[in-house]
């Protein structure tokens, strides 16, 4: 047979003690990212200084003195800033048919 009392739960006596959350300390938020634009055999030098000089607004000097990085050693640092910035650079340089990475700095 059923019975009509309610039994209450027990209650707790002592303190419920949480850790703290861990944070990742090896990751520095403001560090900045870098996109580097990569040697390719198929891009003229021309062409490489025409687009560093549409998408990110380089002089002429500059944007030939970037080119020739990349030429010469292989690559160059043609952006530097967000994680999203840097995203969004990256794209357009693919979209302009040049290789480009970025990297946390």
């Amino acid at each position: 047979m059923l019975s009509n009392t309610f039994t209450e739960p027990p209650r707790l006596t002592s303190p419920i003690i949480i850790d703290e959350p861990k944070i990742d300390t090896g990751l520095d938020l403001d560090t900045p990212w870098v996109v580097i634009v990569w040697n390719d055999p198929i891009n003229l030098m021309s062409y490489v200084t025409f687009v560093l000089q549409k998408l990110f607004g380089f002089s002429n000097e500059k944007a030939a003195s970037l080119m020739l990085d990349v030429h010469e050693k292989g690559k160059a640092v043609v952006s530097t800033g967000t994680r999203e910035k840097a995203e969004l650079d990256v794209f357009r340089l693919h979209e302009h048919g040049l290789w480009a990475t970025m990297q946390q700095d």
